[in-house]
């Protein structure tokens, strides 16, 4: 195990596509603010807090429990992506990239989990 989360790749990983989502969303409508782009905000958040706090766990159980719920918010964040797509609030390109990014981070994710 890493001695710091800010080791774990996926942590870096996550904090990235976190940032990425913060950015891409500033250029949502405004009638969403408070709509899509705070879950997405969210969501993508998630993945590295927990991923943080879990880390910090004495036991494997706990630190599995912790990565379970940042895989959860990553197939949300997924699926808002491709709402957002889908309703014509984020171009087909930009949810591409970011959609591979997240895919990619629930592989690491699931190989965490798992190890």
């Amino acid at each position: 195990m890493a001695k710091s989360f800010r080791e774990l790749l996926v942590w870096q990983r996550s904090m990235q596509l976190a940032e990425t989502i913060f950015r891409i969303t500033e250029d949502f409508p405004k009638r969403e603010v408070y709509g899509l782009a705070t879950q997405m905000r969210r969501a993508a958040v998630s993945i590295p807090s927990n991923l943080a706090e879990g880390a910090n766990r004495i036991g494997r159980k706990e630190f599995r429990q912790f990565v379970t719920i940042a895989r959860g918010s990553n197939n949300e964040l997924q699926t808002q992506i491709e709402l957002a797509q889908r309703v014509g609030i984020l171009p087909a390109a930009t949810a591409i990239t970011v959609q591979k990014e997240a895919e990619e981070i629930g592989r690491m994710l699931h190989r965490l989990w798992i190890y």
